[in-house]
């Protein structure tokens, strides 16, 4: 057998398939989309969890409660909102419910100018290129893509209607803004009514991070005692632009519904999914959460408490993703404070770790996370000591290849061994040309008396498809890749080389290798195999730089090696 042939053959296969599903995403049939039958009803604070579904004793989310506008985004003329800004946010609290809307991602723009092709556009006379400069935008207020985050109270049975996402809220200004020097911005919502009852939404921002905390204190002033729950709950249409964002290379993130929690862990929840059943779940901690290409939205409610984690799929394609807590009591002339986090900016893996268990897995590398994770960490080790990500790619290749010495050594091996054979076998099969039996029995004896396997250049080659899979997931999925420079051309790891230099210098090392191993007997399937260089080539044009840049440095190493090992060979022959 020949080995190489068969790994390209596999790989080839791989990439087809690959690009199979990126044409089936983007020409082929599409499903009918999903929708939820409205009935003729009022559909007041629909969109409200609903407390019941947690224990038969629970108490109705809605019950004695005011009607309120249909849907959770559609704003009154009254509504206000006030601005709020970190050094990496800026965003919009509602007065309308106290939800966060048209929240920006201030150190990351949409696109990054590529100084190197604007000076060369100069050279020759043209204009810089257009670029979108403006921060990314998580949430949004807008219909088309509508994504905010919500929060709020629910009174149990009789006691009186609390402030939900509804609820008119005040606040003492109308802008806040962490100043230089200080680290936390502490913006207060309050909300009364006349019998006594008043919350106070206390939304925390600290300098530096996508955390923000919520706290909202129930104070109660009435005779009677209040019963009632913390909601929390992020509600979205889906993006069309955005779900399934398509990475370089024709494969796609996934966008849509996440919860964790401790029986299932990190279990993905599709738009589909949500408009075929309601989510309905208990776990001690865990989180809900939407997420998408680069970036992601959690709310965490406390750990120490037992969380209801719910879906909704609204009317006008909107679904609801989030948790309650259990009911708290509050007694005449007494307070309390529930509180929540949220979540909302890039997946930075070490950020994640430390804000909750499993967060960090909102990072999606496939079935291949635990071989991701490591090359992830190991990624992250050499980029802390040089500062680039792109030789932190070339640092990988050299240990993998490190690691890999053994076996490859092993492959190259059989394989200068094969070629040495190659004339011998092919005089063999001009002598039986007629009789391929006889054939395949004369070759098995010259590969044992050359001790020749055919198939021990395999296994080195076959691990390298799981690892190029990972590396092809971690630059695709990995935020940190998003928009990071190596040198000259090159501004974007993450995208395709926009000179195609990478691809075509890949494409030549492909085609010095393949001339160190032994070619196909068969005429028909040499000139097969002497087509594939060309054809990977193409294939490569379209995928991140990264990774071109990981199977440059790996053809070049291993051509290296090869003809060194070849060298010897023919020495001692």
């Amino acid at each position: 057998m020949d080995n190489i042939r068969f790994i390209l053959i596999v790989t080839f296969g791989m990439l087809v398939f690959m690009l199979y599903q990126a044409w089936q995403q983007d020409y082929g049939p599409k499903p009918p989309v999903a929708t939820v039958e409205q009935p003729a009803v009022d559909h007041s604070k629909e969109d409200l969890p609903s407390a019941a579904s947690a224990t038969p004793s629970a108490p109705a989310a809605t019950e004695g409660q005011a009607p309120a506008p249909a849907a959770a985004a559609a704003k009154t003329p009254e509504s206000k909102a006030i601005t709020v800004r970190t050094d990496v946010l800026a965003l919009q609290i509602d007065l309308q419910g106290g939800s966060i809307q048209n929240l920006d991602l201030l150190a990351y723009p949409v696109e990054k100018p590529n100084t190197y092709v604007n000076s060369l556009r100069k050279m020759f006379g043209f204009s810089e290129a257009k670029t979108d400069l403006s921060p990314v935008r998580l949430f949004n207020s807008s219909q088309e893509k509508l994504f905010v985050a919500q929060s709020g109270l629910i009174a149990g049975s009789g006691s009186a209607a609390a402030a939900d996402h509804h609820a008119p809220f005040t606040s003492g200004q109308e802008t806040y803004t962490l100043a230089p020097g200080q680290d936390t911005l502490t913006v207060p919502l309050t909300w009364t009514d006349s019998k006594g009852l008043a919350v106070t939404k206390l939304y925390t921002f600290k300098r530096g991070s996508y955390e923000i905390k919520l706290d909202q204190k129930v104070a109660n002033q009435s005779a009677a005692p209040w019963t009632g729950r913390q909601y929390s709950q992020l509600l979205r249409t889906p993006d069309i632009e955005k779900q399934g964002s398509m990475l370089a290379g024709g494969m796609r993130a996934y966008n849509g519904g996440v919860v964790y929690t401790q029986k299932e862990k990190y279990q993905k929840i599709s738009f589909d999914d949500m408009a075929e059943d309601n989510l309905d779940a208990t776990s001690q901690g865990g989180w809900a959460a939407f997420i998408q290409h680069y970036f992601a939205s959690a709310w965490i409610p406390p750990a120490d408490q037992e969380n209801h984690f719910y879906t909704k799929a609204l009317p006008d394609q909107r679904f609801v993703i989030g948790s309650y807590s259990p009911a708290v009591t509050v007694a005449p002339n007494s307070e309390a404070t529930l509180t929540s986090r949220l979540f909302a900016g890039p997946k930075i893996q070490p950020v994640m770790e430390q804000i909750a268990p499993g967060l960090e897995l909102t990072v999606d590398y496939s079935v291949l996370t635990f071989i991701g994770k490591p090359i992830y960490w190991l990624l992250n080790q050499i980029h802390n000591l040089f500062g680039n990500w792109g030789i932190a790619i070339i640092g990988v290749t050299l240990v993998i290849k490190a690691l890999m010495f053994p076996l490859t050594q092993a492959s190259f091996k059989s394989m200068a061994k094969m070629r040495k054979v190659q004339p011998r076998l092919k005089e063999l099969q001009e002598r039986f040309a007629d009789d391929r039996p006889r054939f395949n029995q004369e070759m098995m004896a010259l590969y044992k008396k050359e001790q020749v396997n055919p198939l021990g250049g395999c296994l080195p080659l076959l691990l390298q498809i799981p690892v190029f899979m990972c590396l092809y997931w971690v630059l695709g999925e990995t935020v940190e890749f998003r928009q990071a420079p190596f040198a000259l051309w090159i501004q974007d790891l993450s995208v395709m080389d926009p000179f195609y230099v990478l691809p075509l210098i890949m494409g030549v090392t492909m085609k010095i290798q393949q001339g160190l191993n032994p070619a196909p007997i068969d005429p028909v399937q040499a000139k097969v195999i002497k087509m594939f260089p060309i054809i990977f080539t193409i294939f490569f044009l379209f995928f991140p730089a990264g990774l071109v840049l990981y199977w440059v440095v790996n053809n070049t190493l291993s051509i290296f090696q090869q003809m060194y090992i070849s060298k010897k060979i023919e020495q001692s022959a």
